[in-house]
């Protein structure tokens, strides 16, 4: 039995409760009548006028569907820019974990442009397969890079991503034995930390290696170049997500660290020249390429998007003239598949040739001039599964990047946030509560796995195939479905040497 002193107690406590919650009631009564008004009378979405309050929801779910169609709405093999059964692989061979399926594949098998590989009735036996063959960059340089890896991880800037990003896509490359490329937002104290191999990327802004107008700066280019993690450098001309844009760093994302480190203002907005002033036509890319090689003492290409006819043919012209030793070591060849942090829609979309198209182009361009020796081709482009890779090293490419698909092995959900500094998984955001989700140690763990498994599984297709490494892969390798339902060779659809524009 209570006492009469804490029935009163209670009963007066019950009445405050009571009093707030009308209050709060009332409250909010109030504001609902205000967002009411305001729907109502403003003039700018229908939506909200005609349904006012309500018509709010829409946009609150249209947010939270950019994060959760993937889970309940979207087919294994229907998603773009990258389906489930894409992302799959990558975050199972990223967490090392069982990457087989059962029952059967989910994949339609009659799809027009699907590859497949053949496999050999004799299959190369574990004790016969090799290791991948060792390649050397720029053999006129005075430090080529040498690797066997065939798979690392494409241009991303510090500042596109994460410090915890860039430390663990660092750390688990040099785990894996590849590479990792800076992006044009300069060398930043990440970079070097994790230990990798480093490709300098050097964008229309020369972010790193500039003066204060914007030119090149001979010496810290050099300063650059000292860094013995540092292998080689790329000059860009164009990116796959965006040719003819330069980057785009939104002014949100522009900490302080990351303007000293490029060499402009904290919070504004970072936005490339569209080219570089100083190369207008091929003998001055060839010019300033060979500058750039000669004062570092490295490997130096570029990278670019296959677009305008006959431009390829027209420098391997120009590199002939000058002599093989004025080529770029390599070319990165970049295409209309690729992404980016920021980009213009129309860009995104409509602009440069897919690698599909490209790839063959500049393979056998490159040979009809004698010159695929001498320059060595990395391509990128939804290269995030093992027969994208496999079906690049079947076309003639030396090596393969992927962005997108380290991104997914650090965890990225494809949430669409990446130009928005709210990226729900700390890759593409500065803001350190949503970086607390990235935890280096654990995603280095990842990056490293998933390279290593990409590369396995790669050598897994080449054994099928019957050859004893992946770089041993040919076009009669792989055929493609063709519109009547039926498959041709790749040496067929493309012939080694005569693919033109």
């Amino acid at each position: 039995m209570l006492s009469n002193e804490t029935q009163t107690f209670l009963t007066t406590l019950f009445q405050w409760a009571a009093l707030l919650l009308v209050f709060a009631v009332g409250v909010f009564i109030l504001f609902l009548v205000v967002i009411y008004w305001i729907d109502k009378n403003q003039t700018e979405q229908a939506i909200r006028r005609n349904y006012p309050i309500v018509g709010r929801f829409r946009y609150y779910f249209e947010h939270l569907g950019e994060f959760f169609r993937q889970y309940f709405f979207a087919m294994d093999r229907e998603e773009m820019p990258f389906n489930r059964s894409q992302r799959s692989w990558v975050y199972r061979a990223a967490k090392n974990v069982d990457n087989t399926i059962a029952f059967g594949s989910s994949r339609d098998t009659h799809k027009v442009g699907n590859v497949f590989f053949v496999n050999c009735p004799y299959p190369t036996l574990k004790k016969d397969a090799v290791k991948p063959s060792m390649v050397t960059v720029g053999p006129f340089s005075k430090v080529p890079y040498t690797t066997s890896s065939f798979f690392g991880v494409s241009a991303m800037s510090y500042g596109a991503i994460s410090k915890p990003a860039i430390l663990a896509l660092s750390g688990g490359a040099k785990k894996a034995g590849t590479w990792v490329n800076t992006g044009e937002g300069g060398l930043s104290p990440y970079h070097l930390e994790g230990g990798a191999d480093i490709i300098f990327q050097i964008g229309t802004a020369k972010n790193g290696v500039s003066d204060l107008d914007g030119n090149l700066d001979e010496g810290k280019l050099a300063e650059m170049a000292a860094h013995e993690q540092i292998k080689m450098f790329e000059l860009k001309l164009s990116q796959g997500a965006k040719p003819g844009k330069g980057g785009i760093l939104p002014g949100e994302k522009v900490t302080a660290d990351i303007a000293k480190i490029r060499g402009i203002r904290i919070g504004e907005d970072a936005i490339s020249p569209n080219r570089h002033p100083d190369v207008n036509n091929n003998g001055e890319l060839l010019d300033l390429i060979d500058r750039i090689r000669e004062v570092s003492g490295k490997p130096t290409g570029f990278k670019a998007v296959v677009g305008a006819y006959g431009w390829i043919n027209s420098l391997c012209e120009e590199i002939l003239a000058r002599g093989i030793e004025s080529a770029p070591d390599f070319i990165t060849l970049d295409s209309a598949d690729g992404g980016t942090g920021a980009a213009p829609m129309t860009l995104m979309d409509d602009m440069g040739l897919t690698i599909r198209e490209s790839l063959p182009l500049l393979i056998d361009t490159l040979k009809r001039h004698g010159l695929r020796d001498r320059i060595k081709v990395f391509t990128s482009g939804k290269m995030i599964n093992p027969a994208d890779v496999a079906w690049a090293l079947c076309m003639g490419a030396d090596f393969c990047n992927s962005a997108r698909g380290f991104m997914f092995s650090l965890g990225c959900i494809q949430s669409l946030q990446c130009n928005k500094n709210t990226c729900p998984t700390g890759i593409a955001t500065h803001n350190k509560d949503l970086q607390r989700g990235l935890v280096v140690a654990d995603k280095t763990e990842r990056v490293a796995h998933y390279a290593e498994n990409m590369m396995h599984e790669v050598g897994v297709i080449a054994h099928s195939c019957g050859v004893k490494e992946p770089r041993e892969l040919k076009r009669f390798h792989a055929r493609v479905v063709m519109a009547n339902g039926l498959s041709s060779s790749l040496d067929e659809i493309y012939p080694e040497g005569v693919t033109t524009y």
